[in-house]
């Protein structure tokens, strides 16, 4: 697939390539940090698939818009008060499935540009190879256990790798949040750099592999991302059906506690 073919494809993305093969992917939700939701649920994975696709790209960044890398809208979730159907979660799952397998297929090199909070789907940024903070970014699970749903959107697997079976299972179940200075501590994060340098840097680095053999680049993602691939392929879509069965669950369980409380 060529740039032009897919680039200007997706509303919650903007897409744009440098002379060298640098992509930048900036996520946003009409201009401003991209809220989490059904579109870029349904949209990611089609572009990763995209990228994924296009043999000419060297580098890819990715970073969010304003504030946040990615926020969670402050509406009440549907999913945790089990208001979605068998149907509903089968899309939740294949989507969620691609969105992890397509961000791990993509052949080059990637680099999260975390320009702030990441309270939602961060194995988007802590799954690219190198990562890159600013002082106010943390990172954090809060849709998930905190809000009555299963970690199961590959947060089961990739927390525990990062951080240690006990720690990351402290970090989902009670929803802590993780600064940069203490993310670059636990190896997550590669530098903290202040907003302002933050996407100069990202760029200075792509640019230094961008010089570099394609082949190279390629051959050395898919060295980096197999152990990642391999423990998708175990326990990402299991985890997903958990989530699935536990939140459909809920609204009987809801149920059963107001006849008891009545």
């Amino acid at each position: 697939m060529e740039f032009h073919e897919y680039a200007d494809r997706y509303r919650t993305a903007d897409v744009t390539r440098d002379d060298a093969g640098v992509v930048t992917v900036r996520m946003h939700t009409r201009g401003g940090p991209l809220q989490w939701g059904g579109r870029p649920h349904r949209e990611l994975p089609e572009l990763f698939m995209a990228l994924a696709s296009d043999r000419d790209i060297k580098v890819v960044i990715l970073t969010g818009t304003g504030e946040s890398f990615i926020e969670l809208p402050e509406e009440v979730n549907a999913l945790a008060e089990g208001r979605a159907n068998a149907t509903v979660w089968d899309r939740i799952i294949w989507e969620g499935n691609r969105l992890v397998d397509q961000l791990l297929d993509i052949e080059v090199p990637m680099i999260a540009a975390v320009n702030g909070p990441v309270t939602v789907h961060s194995e988007l940024a802590v799954l690219c190879d190198i990562v890159l903070a600013t002082p106010d970014t943390y990172f954090q699970d809060a849709p998930h256990f905190p809000g009555g749903l299963v970690p199961g959107d590959s947060m089961q697997i990739v927390w525990p790798l990062l951080l240690g079976p006990n720690r990351g299972r402290y970090f989902l179940l009670t929803g802590q949040q993780i600064g940069a200075a203490e993310a670059h501590d636990l190896g997550i994060v590669g530098e903290v750099l202040p907003a302002e340098g933050l996407m100069d840097r990202a760029l200075e680095i792509a640019s230094e592999l961008a010089e570099l053999n394609p082949v190279l680049l390629r051959n050395t993602r898919h060295a980096l991302v197999r152990p990642l691939r391999r423990a998708m392929a175990d326990d990402l879509h299991t985890g997903l059906a958990l989530e699935a069965i536990a939140a459909m669950s809920a609204r009987e369980w809801f149920r059963d506690q107001d006849s008891a409380q009545s």
